[in-house]
């Protein structure tokens, strides 16, 4: 049986797992630090303005010159 020293594939698939989860750590806590220091943003801006919407029907005569 091979001793622990003379795995070498075994240390670095352990290797890239630790490090694959020390960047994962990283960014995790760089993203909760990022929120934290940044103002809320508001996610749908208000209008100035009003919206006014139009129906216009097949029978109309907008619709028959427009066509």
């Amino acid at each position: 049986m091979s001793s622990w020293t003379s795995l070498w594939y075994v240390w670095l698939i352990l290797l890239t797992v630790f490090l694959l989860l020390l960047c994962g750590i990283t960014a995790s806590f760089i993203k909760f630090c990022c929120q934290k220091k940044r103002p809320p943003v508001e996610t749908f801006p208000r209008c100035p303005y009003d919206v006014t919407v139009i129906a216009v029907d097949s029978d109309s005569t907008a619709h028959s010159t427009v066509t």
